[in-house]
């Protein structure tokens, strides 16, 4: 992989990770396009998912750094069921908590079939197809204002989380929809899936160093790296579209491209 191929897939994976249209789903298709058969285009695709993970952590670091703090809190005074009757950022943080266990399971159970289906650009685009009819779906969705994520909200949605880790899920789309449909409003939704987004993106970037550190760097320091560096800036403005979005209600507006992308993908690729 090139360094300029590396920034392509950079800014594609970016811009697309937060807003509902797959970015794993486009890196999978567009290195089909390409022509990027390098063995190890899995570790690429988990370091520009770490990109953007960065560009979360800057937007969203006072949440981070309230809920950390209120959890220690809570943990120290051994008070966890009052405060997370009470306490908004304790309730947000046992349910962060909760929604990383499906992710982290099936992540660390289904690795290898996993890294499969990242090979298999025809099953990206049925999955993209799904996407759409997920995306579709929120205009059935009934949010109430001033609705919070709880534990049970929390395992639901990241059991979306965890089905999104094939390609063409998006990670985004089904988690926001999901956070809808148990009526939690856009923006809330949105934010919750951004937070949930970090410690499960974190971890798979840990065990992808991890085998990186064991076999060798064949991918390249300075393909990982530029990309890597692209997707966090490209991510940054990619969340800012999404929530601007959402604050005018249009999630479903991205199901039309998802499903164009999807026909075309399952019409063309051979």
């Amino acid at each position: 992989m090139s360094v300029l191929q590396a920034t392509i897939l950079g800014v594609l994976q970016g811009f697309a990770e937060f807003l509902p249209i797959s970015s794993s789903g486009h890196l999978v298709l567009a290195q089909h396009l390409l022509n990027i058969t390098n063995g190890n285009d899995f570790t690429f695709d988990v370091y520009v998912h770490f990109g953007t993970l960065l560009s979360v952590v800057v937007i969203f670091w006072r949440d981070i750094v309230d809920i950390t703090r209120a959890m220690l809190r809570a943990i120290v005074s051994f008070r966890w069921k009052e405060q997370y009757d009470t306490n908004e950022q304790v309730r947000l943080g046992f349910a962060l908590a909760v929604s990383t266990i499906p992710a982290g399971v099936i992540g660390v159970l289904f690795h290898d079939a996993i890294k499969e289906a990242f090979n298999d650009p025809k099953l990206v685009a049925m999955n993209l197809v799904i996407t759409g009819l997920i995306l579709f779906l929120t205009k059935l969705a009934k949010p109430t204002e001033g609705k919070k994520a709880g534990i049970v909200a929390g395992l639901v949605v990241g059991i979306a989380q965890a089905v999104a880790i094939l390609p063409g899920i998006s990670r985004s789309g089904s988690t926001i929809s999901t956070a809808m449909y148990l009526k939690i409003s856009p923006v809330q939704a949105a934010r919750f899936s951004f937070l949930m987004s970090i410690p499960v993106i974190a971890g798979a970037a840990l065990l992808e160093t991890k085998n990186l550190v064991k076999h060798g760097f064949d991918v390249g320091i300075a393909p990982l790296a530029v990309g890597t560096i692209v997707s966090a800036i490209m991510g940054y403005f990619s969340i800012k579209v999404l929530l601007a979005v959402l604050q005018r209600g249009k999630l479903s507006w991205f199901a039309i491209y998802c499903l164009t992308v999807g026909v075309l993908g399952i019409l063309f690729i051979s």
